[in-house]
């Protein structure tokens, strides 16, 4: 459990990315971890495609943004930057049209069974999704949930405690690597207790 923790605690979002390919196996590993995700009903309605090799992932990244949080020039990853592989999550609407937590919970797992062999990540809400599902050639019953980028990060990321009253938005530091304020367990939990 320790080793877990300390992967939580390390899994962070990277946005640039060292210009070499992940491993095979890694990848394979990856889309296990996809596959054995919890589903509602056990219906598992998600697919995934993979996006590999620099001009197919040049094909797809223009089509995307990314740090929300921070001006283009220190958010966008730059030429040389980008990610290797993107993972693009498809909810099959035929088979339930309903399944944003299951597509959670398989990012969840791709992006920790990845961490696990130092390969960062990026979910990417932020995109044009009709154009990046024409590339793919999705169908009417196929939408593009999420695309995820995978690479060896160039940077670093660290969690520190945000107090109460302070901004919660990710920053870079005077190195350029991420600083990302979490809340504190206790100001995000309580214990319910009948008759308290």
């Amino acid at each position: 459990m320790e080793n877990l923790l300390e992967l939580l605690k390390t899994r962070r979002t990277y946005r640039r990315f060292e210009q070499r390919p992940v491993e095979r196996c890694i990848l394979e590993e990856i889309l296990e971890a996809a596959r054995l995700s919890s589903s509602a009903a056990n219906r598992q309605p998600l697919s995934y495609v993979v996006i590999q090799g620099r001009d197919e992932v040049e094909r797809i990244f223009p089509h995307t943004r990314w740090a929300g949080a921070l001006p283009p020039q220190k958010g966008q990853p730059k030429e040389g930057e980008h990610p290797v592989l993107f993972i693009a999550v498809v909810e099959n609407t035929d088979i339930n049209p309903d399944c944003d937590t299951d597509a959670g919970l398989a990012i969840g797992n791709m992006t920790l069974a990845a961490w696990n062999h130092g390969v960062g990540s990026c979910i990417i809400g932020a995109c044009d999704r009709a154009r990046i599902s024409e590339l793919l050639g999705l169908t009417e019953s196929q939408k593009l949930h999420t695309l995820v980028a995978f690479g060896y990060p160039s940077v670093k990321s660290k969690v520190v405690p945000l107090e109460k009253g302070e901004d919660f938005k990710y920053y870079l530091d005077d190195s350029g690597d991420y600083v990302v304020p979490k809340r504190k367990t206790e100001d995000v939990v309580t214990y319910y207790s009948q008759g308290q």
